[in-house]
């Protein structure tokens, strides 16, 4: 039987449009649609100060939840070497958060070339832009190999997993996740699986990393999506991640632009479904 572990990002509350969602506030919805817990998006936190942080700890104690993963945003696709050193140090400081936090997992991207300045045109264009005029897609794997290194030696001293999410840029396809996962080869670099980031056909896309996966996120379009909208078949999708034996946490990411407080909790009836046909 598989067990669900069913949270929410705190993504799905603010799409980065308009006043912030206090993190405080989706743990309180999380808390009454009965969900186990909530993953943080980095930039929705109102500070890192002490006395903020160390109360959101005492909140999802108090509300019976997890933080399980806090999301990230860094580039290592960088021709500029003290760019990318900058960018180290962004990540470093968001595993001594995540510490901090009692979090275990640090969702990662690769980054992207930024040739494309817009991300309307991004999507338009499904995710691929062409390299920095002079420069190599097999130069920015390197640098992106390099930078998460250089981080893996305090992600583990403070036991905290980086899990590198099939996104825009170099990690668009499971091979571009699976060239840094393997170069890196270590077992605090896993992946974070995004059911809505393959835009075509993404099943045996999905199959590919699963094994790899210490987290999954689990796109919804409720009122359609505001990018774009997937028709994703989470009975299959559940399928794949029972096949390799998966454990840890799916965090509901609705997308669409209905309302939160309608999209959500429609997102967790879908998954719960789904998820309850492997019973």
């Amino acid at each position: 039987m598989f067990k669900l572990r069913l949270g929410v990002s705190s993504y799905s509350f603010w799409h980065f449009r308009g006043e912030k969602v206090p993190i405080e506030t989706v743990l309180r919805h999380a808390r009454r649609m009965g969900l186990d817990g909530v993953e943080i998006l980095h930039v929705q936190m109102a500070s890192e100060e002490a006395g903020y942080v160390m109360g959101l700890k005492r909140e999802a104690l108090l509300q019976g939840l997890d933080l399980y993963a806090i999301s990230i945003h860094q580039d290592f696709v960088s021709s500029d070497v003290e760019e990318r050193a900058r960018q180290v140090d962004h990540t470093k400081g968001c595993i001594e958060l995540a510490y901090r936090l009692g979090i275990p997992a640090v969702r990662l991207n690769s980054g992207r070339w930024k040739t494309i300045k817009s991300f309307d045109d991004l999507m338009a264009a499904r995710g691929v832009e062409p390299p920095l005029p002079g420069h190599t897609e097999d130069e920015a794997f390197e640098w992106v190999i390099e930078c998460i290194r250089a981080c893996l030696p305090l992600a583990e001293e403070r036991g905290v997993v980086l899990a590198l999410e099939n996104h825009w840029g170099l990690t668009h396809t499971p091979e571009g996740v699976l060239r840094i996962v393997e170069a890196v080869d270590s077992p605090w670099l896993k992946t974070t699986l995004d059911t809505g980031n393959f835009l075509e056909v993404p099943y045996d896309k999905l199959a590919l990393l699963a094994p790899h996966a210490v987290l999954v996120h689990a796109k919804t379009y409720f009122g359609g999506g505001e990018w774009y909208t997937l028709d994703l078949d989470y009975v299959r999708i559940a399928e794949i991640l029972k096949d390799v034996g998966y454990t840890g946490y799916v965090s509901i990411e609705f997308e669409g632009k209905a309302n939160a407080l309608e999209g959500v909790p429609q997102s967790v009836a879908l998954i719960r479904s789904a998820f309850e046909k492997l019973s």
